[in-house]
């Protein structure tokens, strides 16, 4: 491919709106261009590295047994009314209507679609377990499209889903959808870990995320710094807390005038903020017995994912209003306590293991020290539950070391959905009875627009894009120098770009009449796997120049061109 046939309208500068790397480089190398807010024009270099992607996802796919299918983007409205899903999605879907008032939505996400397809053709239990993919636009309105591709709002997705007889079935096939994850990553040289997760909005129960590992990553990871175990933050879990020591310490109310943050009410009080609970109020579900208490350490912070699932709480998690707790307990926010409270209350287990703790008074100005669970605070098993947010440093659940903490890209997504859409949906398959039963489902999801951006993250420098070979646009750069006004060097890259073609090698020949900085700045810019500059000097003295990635270049003759760049690309 000649560069003077083909859009790579590089940029000198880094935009202004860029604010992480990949972002910045898919503008200036030509890969990408904006058309509104989180709206992108993949331009041709773009749509390559697109395809090598998709290459990869599809190979490893048909070879676990998967089958790609095709779905509409636009989607009626009655499949999301059937699985309850139309009023609980919130307006990150993109809802419309057509000429006969029908309503519609931009698919986000295809579970309707495909439960649709299932209850359709599929009727008996030998037609299980079946597999479907497919890779296609997805559209979610996000309400602050951000970091590119990273966070867009129309985006290429691989989305997959698979029906099941029976749990055993599922569970062989949620384990190849995961190793089958793990090849592509790997062939895609991306360095990644797969987490336990949170299921979201989808539904359903377990589910792993795949992370690129990238200090631009939007999600927090947790890991154990001598095992195996990973989870997202809103999933992850320390090892259970020490037994709870005996108290020591009586009760006592102490003023505390003006104290009304932990670490406020910990210094007046000369204590640690270890040693203090703090109590937060939200919604319940239960109109008659409106609000719960949500108690942690002092020192740790609410999880919000994981408290909006715990019996009794309003989903989404909605704090109570100052006016609300005034009128229920009597005090203002930082003087809440368990102590006396006459309401559900729920412990994190960090802070069921204290003893002779301060907390509260339900009273302004006043704190209570000593205080003890059981003695002076009912508590059972059935009320403590896990909360909150770990921390570094914090013991691993599975006993190897302390967790840290790592930044990641979310790439994909494996769900075990059970029946949530094929029961409400009413998709059913007869088993060897006769009866009929509805099938258990996965979901899988992989985002390739943001496996681009994600690739880009972890391979490049200061000079541009550093393209691991599986996903490059092109294997090889040949640079002209004087291309235009010299015959020598015309013919030669001419020569060299015909044999590549002949031997199945991709190359991109530039050919533009610009100067040699200009050609060298931006071949480092859009960072292809190997370069071959070819110039009079070394023409003169029968060489060319050749480059592994930022290596240093190497000088060999041109009659060697082909096989040395065969041995490199075998290599």
């Amino acid at each position: 491919m000649r560069q003077t046939q083909f859009l790579i309208p590089t940029l000198k500068e880094d935009p202004a709106d860029a604010d992480v790397a990949s972002h910045r480089l898919m503008l200036r190398s030509g890969l990408i261009r904006q058309l509104a807010s989180g709206l992108y024009t993949w331009l041709p270099l773009g749509v390559r590295v697109l395809r090598r992607i998709e290459k990869v996802i599809r190979e490893e796919l048909n070879l676990s047994g998967a089958q790609e299918v095709l779905m509409p983007v636009v989607q009626p409205a009655e499949l999301w009314r059937e699985s309850k899903r139309w009023d609980k999605m919130g307006p990150e879907m993109m809802r419309m209507q057509d000429r006969h008032q029908r309503d519609f939505c931009l698919g986000p996400t295809h579970e309707e679609v495909i439960t649709d397809l299932f209850r359709r053709e599929i009727q008996s239990y030998r037609q299980l377990p079946v597999n479907f993919y497919q890779i296609q636009t997805k559209f979610r309105d996000e309400v602050r499209p951000r970091f590119g591709v990273m966070r867009a709002r129309e985006f290429t997705m691989k989305d997959g889903y698979s029906f099941h007889l029976d749990q055993a079935s599922f569970d062989e096939t949620y384990k190849e959808m995961h190793d089958c994850y793990s090849r592509i990553l790997t062939r895609l040289q991306l360095d990644f870990r797969a987490v336990d997760a949170d299921t979201g909005n989808i539904g359903g129960s377990n589910s792993h995320e795949f992370h690129v590992l990238t200090n631009a990553g939007e999600d927090t990871i947790a890991f154990a710094t001598q095992g195996s175990y990973a989870a997202n933050l809103e999933k992850a879990v320390a090892a259970p807390p020490a037994p709870r020591p005996a108290a020591r310490s009586s009760l006592t109310k102490v003023p505390t005038p003006g104290q009304t943050t932990i670490e406020q009410v910990a210094r007046h009080l000369n204590s640690s903020e270890k040693q203090c609970v703090k109590t937060l109020i939200v919604k319940s579900d239960d109109e008659d017995k409106p609000l719960i208490a949500l108690v942690l350490r002092g020192d740790h912070e609410l999880n919000t994912i994981k408290a909006q699932k715990l019996e009794g709480v309003h989903n989404p998690l909605e704090f109570a209003d100052p006016a609300q707790i005034k009128a229920s307990i009597g005090c203002d926010v930082g003087s809440i306590g368990p102590v006396g409270l006459d309401m559900k209350v729920l412990v994190d287990p960090e802070a069921a293991a204290l003893a002779d703790f301060i907390c509260g008074a339900n009273e302004d100005g006043y704190h209570t020290s000593g205080v003890n669970w059981v003695r002076d605070v009912a508590l059972d098993d059935a009320n403590i539950r896990d909360m909150r947010n770990v921390v570094p440093g914090d013991p691993a659940p599975d006993g190897q070391g302390s967790l840290d903490f790592l930044r990641g890209i979310e790439v994909g997504h494996i769900f075990q959905l059970g029946t949530v859409y094929s029961e409400p949906m009413q998709a059913s398959v007869l088993n060897e009875n006769g009866r009929s039963v509805a099938p258990i489902m996965g979901c899988y999801g992989m985002g390739v627009t943001r496996l681009v951006a994600a690739v880009i993250e972890q391979n490049h420098d200061d000079q541009g894009i550093c393209w691991p070979r599986p996903v490059a646009p092109f294997q090889v750069h040949i640079l002209a120098l004087n291309y235009a006004k010299s015959d020598p060097v015309r013919t030669a890259a001419d020569t060299l770009l015909d044999a590549c073609n002949k031997n199945g090698i991709e190359a991109l020949l530039d050919d533009r009449p610009e100067r040699p900085g200009v050609k060298f700045a931006d071949a480092d810019l859009i960072g292809l796997p190997f370069r071959l500059t070819i110039g009079d000097r070394g023409l003169a003295e029968g060489n060319v120049e050749f480059k592994v990635g930022r290596d240093a270049n190497q000088v060999i003759p041109v009659d060697n061109v082909m096989s040395v760049l065969m041995d490199a690309l075998s290599a």
